[in-house]
């Protein structure tokens, strides 16, 4: 037994998967060999969540029928509506609504098999967040429609209105843009679930559970905070070297994995400007805001860090697209978890094709040789 030592798993590779390939000095993204910009570019969610569980794209047909089995699968039940409804009035933020509904959402199932599992979890975790915000705001829930794609049915049960195309669009970029991302804290979680042969169920529940931490998943939203003051003041660089002379990190700006720009990037980059072009609200300008931020931000990162690339990532753009498309602030990382769920269960199913139990060791650095103290003398 090897006695390697690697904090965080850094650099440690722990399964083998057909699902994403990140490649971070390239700063490339193959799902399922597709580039992200090409899939993302014209995929529907449907379509991308279809071909991460088959490995090929649908036809036509195929198309049309896993978007049925989907939408079928969106309904929950009085008692976790009754769940979300008490987590909204105690004020629980929306990703511990969530796993608390995710929790309870085989309650009135009979059928639980893996497959169901896959179309039931992936289903119902728009409901669950929809339901959620509509009774923060007061509201009751508004039932999910069969009739509508995945995404444009998200944002219509959480406002009661059909979203206009451009904004449909824009959402399901996104949703396709981070449906996947190689083994990432949650995913692991997810896998490490499912190779002790519990359920996708549970496995969802404990993928919410990690992307809550703010290290994973919590980024977008103070990306936003920070571009609406950046907006206010007309500073960014200002902005910029204040922040890195208080040690501060700069939100939205450098990665884990890529060395340069996050790819992901591009795509909603490019979808957040055709969103912008629609509106006509005060907000617009927030897109022209982000794009000079950019410029800014990253030169001033390459004079203030020598050597390292600190280049946008993922969340940057996030920020912009999802408020352009009218998903509530609040709603960034449960948004963000109504995408990767297909992520999630996919590496499920494929920690399931030729499982083994993860089980990795500790290094000890405790005390040795100490002896038992009766009480009496201690």
């Amino acid at each position: 037994m090897t006695d390697a030592h690697a904090p965080g798993l850094d650099g440690v590779s722990v399964a083998e998967t057909r699902l994403s390939r990140i490649d971070g000095e390239a700063g490339e993204l193959l799902v399922r060999g597709y580039p992200i910009d090409d899939l993302a570019g014209n995929a529907t969610y449907e379509e991308t969540v279809f071909l991460l569980l088959n490995g090929r794209l649908p036809t036509a047909e195929e198309r049309a029928d896993f978007r049925a089995e989907l939408a079928a699968h969106r309904g929950i039940g009085e008692e976790v509506l009754a769940v979300l409804e008490r987590a909204a009035r105690e004020g629980k933020p929306a990703m511990d609504a969530l796993r608390m509904g995710v929790a309870a959402a085989t309650l009135g199932v009979e059928e639980q098999d893996s497959e169901t599992d896959v179309r039931r979890v992936i289903g119902v975790f728009p409901t669950i967040v929809a339901a959620y915000w509509r009774y923060r705001q007061g509201r009751e829930p508004v039932a999910p429609r069969d009739d509508l794609r995945h995404a444009a049915n998200y944002l219509y049960m959480l406002t009661g209105e059909e979203a206009s195309d451009s904004r449909v669009d824009g959402l399901e970029t996104y949703l396709t843009a981070v449906v996947d991302h190689g083994l990432n804290a949650s995913t692991f979680s997810a896998r490490v679930v499912v190779s002790t042969e519990s359920d996708l169920v549970s496995a969802a529940t404990a993928a919410v559970g990690t992307l809550k931490g703010p290290l994973h998943g919590g980024a977008p939203g103070p990306v936003l905070e920070m571009l609406r003051d950046v907006h206010e003041s007309g500073d960014s660089e200002g902005y910029v070297r204040e922040t890195l002379d208080a040690g501060e990190r700069l939100m939205g700006f450098g990665h884990r994995v890529y060395r340069v720009r996050d790819p992901r990037a591009a795509v909603l980059e490019s979808a957040a400007t055709r969103v912008s072009e629609e509106r006509e609200d005060g907000d617009a300008a927030l897109f022209e805001t982000a794009t000079a931020f950019e410029a800014t931000a990253t030169g001033i990162l390459a004079d203030h860090v020598p050597g390292r690339r600190l280049e946008t990532n993922v969340e940057f753009y996030t920020a912009v697209l999802l408020d352009g498309v009218g998903i509530p602030k609040e709603l960034f990382s449960a948004t963000f978890a109504v995408s990767r769920v297909a992520g999630w269960m996919a590496h499920g199913l494929e920690q399931l094709d030729d499982n083994r139990l993860v089980r990795p060791t500790a290094r000890y650095i405790g005390e040795t040789g100490r002896s038992w103290t009766p009480i009496e003398e201690r």
